[in-house]
């Protein structure tokens, strides 16, 4: 009883304090209240929720019946935006807090929301080693079904909400790109309802400009309702070597070498500052030493990013056997480093063991709850991007970063990017590795002004023929935007597949000069 009434007693200071100093208050300057006390069990109610039910489904095999059904039912909305006269853009119905990217869609609230509620593993061929998957199913569910069957995605990206729609029409890396590509790369076929109701599977051989052009068009070409993706036979353990790197020339010399190496099934790079770095080399294996096994997804382990900066430190290169799926989602409980500036004291080991199998709170609520104040603060004094440069403009890259915004840790991710039609492909008519440097923090520059230091990256990054996720805060022109991506096919499919009527630009939809 005496615990009960010290409990309350608690909560009830709690609310007056609150209401002292207001909700926004503690929302901005006390955020991490607010997000260990509702949001975490929030996101742990919500996961438990769609595993199960995805899990579920997979196993009464209900999904291809169903999936068939809400096909029907995505091209009955089509068609009837068109009986009505098509009268505005349409755009998909999912909410905008929902997605990973930190930007807000205001497009949301005057377009056509089609309601697409499709989130299921379809079916798993091993024969043609292809998995057939619907828009909205993640990375978490993905790894959970394959890697239990002993299969994987070639290239899975990291965070577990990041989802197939997502990473089909905007794009998707991971440390085993530099063998395999970017996501659209491991990605064999797509299925499509277009812009007049039809519906229509897209393949190098079968509708292929269509194939190309769809990666990076942000659902502006169609209505992605499946995708089959290349899948690998999986083992379960990644044998992952840890080497601290010291002096500029010498990462970057190192990290390309270990990126051209395909004898590494996986390479990272953590830099953490400009002459020092973390350079991870993995490969797969069926048995691992018991002395050097690290469970590194276990929930009170310390943050993963952390736990390589140890390596640097202490100035010593080591080796660690690591369960595969805990490999796949090493960044996701501190959502990369992102989750130190909302929960502070996030790692430590009291806070890991108590409370880190609630983390981490999921993005869409984050985003959900976040307000216009936070909102404004998060756009004007954190930086959240990823470039892709050439391998051979790295160093130059780095010290172009270190000058505009000076934000540490540095991901560096090697990829292969093959020639081809699409948005998205090298210079010339040969593949090229390039490298994914991601910045995800707070600025340490004093001259950072979100606009202008933004503006002078994608400058830099167009001059040496790389590219700008989509997902980002972009503030390029349209024809610097166009100078940046190839547009040539995209633009010619807009017009034989009547899409400027019903879908905006995909300049229009997420670049920050376009949209108001």
């Amino acid at each position: 009883m005496v615990p009960l009434l010290y409990l309350g007693g608690l909560v009830v200071l709690f609310v007056l304090w609150i209401k002292v100093k207001g909700l926004d208050y503690v929302i901005v300057h006390q955020r991490w209240i607010f997000v260990c006390l509702f949001l975490l069990p929030l996101s742990v109610i919500f996961d438990v929720y769609y595993y199960a039910r995805a899990w579920l489904i997979f196993k009464m095999c209900s999904a291809p019946k169903l999936h068939d059904q809400r096909v029907r039912d995505i091209q009955r909305q089509v068609r009837d935006w068109r009986k009505e006269g098509a009268k505005t853009y349409m755009c998909t119905g999912r909410p905008g807090w929902l997605t990973v990217s930190l930007r807000v869609g205001k497009y949301k609230k005057t377009h056509k929301n089609i309601m697409i509620n499709m989130m299921d593993i379809l079916e798993v061929d091993t024969k043609r080693q292809v998995v057939r998957v619907e828009p909205l199913a993640n990375m978490g569910q993905v790894t959970a079904l394959l890697n239990s069957i002993g299969w994987t995605l070639p290239v899975l990206p990291e965070l577990d909400d990041l989802t197939v729609g997502g990473l089909v029409m905007g794009t998707g890396i991971e440390s085993s790109s530099h063998i395999y590509g970017l996501f659209q790369h491991i990605c064999v076929a797509y299925e499509l309802v277009l812009a007049d109701g039809s519906l229509v599977r897209c393949t190098e051989e079968e509708n292929s400009d269509l194939f190309h052009a769809v990666p990076w068009s942000c659902g502006t070409l169609g209505f992605l309702v499946a995708a089959e993706i290349k899948i690998v036979p999986a083992k379960p353990w990644v044998k992952l070597h840890y080497e601290p790197v010291r002096g500029l020339e010498n990462i970057c010399k190192r990290f390309t070498e270990a990126s051209a190496n395909k004898q590494n099934t996986f390479v990272e790079g953590l830099q953490y500052s400009l002459d020092s770095a973390v350079i991870m080399t993995g490969t797969m294996t069926d048995h691992a030493e018991p002395d050097k096994i690290n469970r590194i997804g276990l929930h009170f382990k310390p943050w993963f990013f952390k736990h390589v900066e140890g390596y640097l430190k202490k100035d010593c290169a080591g080796v660690e056997y690591i369960p595969l799926r805990h490999y796949y989602h090493r960044h996701t409980r501190s959502i990369f480093w992102e989750l130190q500036d909302i929960i502070p004291f996030g790692n430590n080991p009291v806070f890991r063991w108590l409370f880190g199998w609630m983390v981490p709170p999921k993005i869409s609520l984050l985003k959900l709850t976040q307000g216009e104040t936070i909102r404004r603060l998060y756009e004007q004094h954190h930086v959240v991007q990823d470039m892709l440069v050439p391998m051979k403009h790295l160093q130059d890259a780095i010290t172009r970063f270190h000058k505009d915004i000076e934000v540490y840790p540095l991901w560096l991710c090697p990829f292969l990017l093959p020639p081809g039609r699409g948005m998205v492909h090298p210079k010339g008519q040969e593949e090229e590795l390039y490298v994914d440097i991601g910045a995800y923090g707070e600025p340490k520059v004093k001259h950072f002004e979100a606009k202008a230091s933004t503006r002078q990256l994608e400058k830099f990054v167009r001059d040496v023929h790389g590219f700008q996720m989509l997902y980002a805060d972009i503030y390029m022109e349209r024809e610097e935007f166009w100078e940046m991506f190839d547009g040539q096919l995209y633009h010619k499919l807009r017009d034989e597949l009547g899409c400027k009527e019903a879908f905006p630009e995909v300049y229009d939809k997420i670049c920050k000069s376009a949209r108001h």
